[in-house]
C-alpha cells in the first residue's frame, strides 16, 4: 500500500519535461560561460599540443576519467596521437605507459584528486609537460600544471548541485574544441579520417566495388546485333534487371533495362539490342567505393551500375549488393 507521501507524489502533475529543460538550460549557461572564458591559456595549450613529438596522455578518475577517455579517443581519431591512462592505476605500474616526450593532460573538476600526486611527481622528474583541465582555482593540480585550462564557476545541473553534470559537459566541450582546432591545424582531411575508421558503417562505405560486385559469368552482357528475345533471356537468367551491350571490341556502349523492355514491348522481338539500348550508360571505375556507388545510384535513380576498366565491363553493382551489406540507402 502507498504511504501518504508516495500517494501525493503519484497524484502530482508530471513535471519531467520542465525538469529536463531546467537541466539543459543550466548546462547551456555553463557552456556560454566557457565560451566567454576562453583565452590565452587555450592558445598556449594548442601550441604545446601541436608541437609535441610524443603522444597526448589523458588521465582522470571517476566521471573525469570517462571524459578523459572520450577526449583521448576523439583526439586520436582526428589526427593527434592520444591515449588514456586510468589515474588510479598510474601509480601501480601504468606510469610506464607515459614517455618523456609525451604531454600529460590531467582532468579533475576539483583539481584536488589525490591519485594525481604520484603522476605529477613522475612528470616533474621526467620533465614531462602537464596540462590541467579543472574548475579548482588554486588547487594543487592547477599549481602543478605548466598550463591550466580553468573552467569558469557554473552551477551543476543535478538536483543537489554535486553530481558532475554541467562541469562534465564543459569539460567534454573543451576537449572537443582542442581536438577540432588541432585537427584543422594539422590539415586533417576526410581521407585521413577514413583511414583511421576501417570498421563499422564508415569502414563499409569505403569498401572498393571490386570486393562485392558481380563479375565473370554472372555479368549480363549482350552484343549490339543480338536479337531481343536472346537479350530477354540473358536479363532473366542473370536476375539483375539489366543487360550491358558490347561493341565488337568489348566496350560497353549501351544498356537495356526492364523498363526499356516494357517501353518497346509492341515490337520487341522484331528488333536488336542496338535499337532498344540506352546509349552511353552510367558507369563507375574499379577504384570506386561503396559510398561513391551509393551516390551514383541515388543521384541517377537507378538500381544498378556497371564497373568498367578502359570502357570494358568488369563488374556490376546492384542495390541488392548494398542491402546485403546492411547499408542504409
Amino acid at each position: 500500500m502507498l504511504n501518504l507521501l508516495e500517494l501525493q507524489h503519484a497524484n502530482a502533475p508530471d513535471d519531467s519535461i520542465a525538469i529536463a529543460k531546467e537541466v539543459i538550460a543550466t548546462e547551456i549557461t555553463g557552456l556560454q560561460l566557457l565560451l566567454e572564458h576562453l583565452g590565452n591559456s587555450f592558445t598556449d595549450a594548442i601550441d604545446e599540443l601541436i608541437t609535441a613529438t610524443g603522444r597526448v596522455v589523458f588521465l582522470g578518475m571517476g566521471k573525469s576519467g570517462h571524459i578523459a577517455r572520450k577526449i583521448a579517443a576523439t583526439m586520436a581519431s582526428t589526427g593527434t596521437p592520444a591515449i588514456f591512462v586510468h589515474l588510479g592505476e598510474a601509480a601501480h605500474g601504468d606510469l610506464g605507459m607515459i614517455m618523456s616526450d609525451d604531454i600529460v593532460v590531467l582532468i579533475s573538476n576539483s583539481g584536488e584528486t589525490s591519485e594525481a600526486i604520484p603522476v605529477i611527481r613522475y612528470c616533474k622528474q621526467m620533465g614531462i609537460k602537464i596540462l590541467a583541465i579543472t574548475a579548482g582555482e588554486n588547487s594543487f593540480m592547477m599549481r602543478a600544471a605548466d598550463i591550466c585550462l580553468l573552467l569558469p564557476k557554473a552551477d551543476e545541473a543535478c538536483a543537489i548541485g554535486l553530481a558532475p553534470t554541467t562541469s562534465a559537459i564543459m569539460m567534454m566541450s573543451l576537449g572537443d574544441a582542442l581536438s577540432v582546432v588541432l585537427m584543422r591545424k594539422r590539415g586533417f582531411t576526410l581521407p585521413s579520417f577514413l583511414e583511421l575508421h576501417p570498421g563499422g558503417k564508415i569502414g563499409i562505405m569505403r569498401i572498393p566495388v571490386t570486393d562485392f560486385m558481380a563479375k565473370g559469368n554472372a555479368l549480363p552482357l549482350v552484343t549490339l546485333d543480338q536479337q531481343m528475345q536472346n537479350v530477354v533471356i540473358e536479363i532473366t537468367a542473370k536476375s539483375y534487371g539489366i543487360a550491358g551491350v558490347l561493341d565488337a571490341d568489348g566496350h560497353l556502349v549501351g544498356s537495356i533495362s526492364d523498363g526499356d523492355l516494357r517501353r518497346n514491348i509492341a515490337h520487341l522481338f522484331k528488333v536488336t539490342a542496338r535499337q532498344v539500348m540506352h546509349a552511353d550508360p552510367i558507369t563507375v571505375g574499379k577504384h570506386a567505393t561503396l559510398q561513391e556507388v551509393k551516390t551514383v545510384l541515388g543521384q541517377n535513380k537507378i538500381s544498378s551500375v556497371f564497373v568498367c576498366e578502359r570502357k570494358k565491363p568488369i563488374g556490376l553493382i546492384h542495390m541488392h549488393h548494398l542491402f546485403a551489406l546492411k547499408t542504409v540507402l
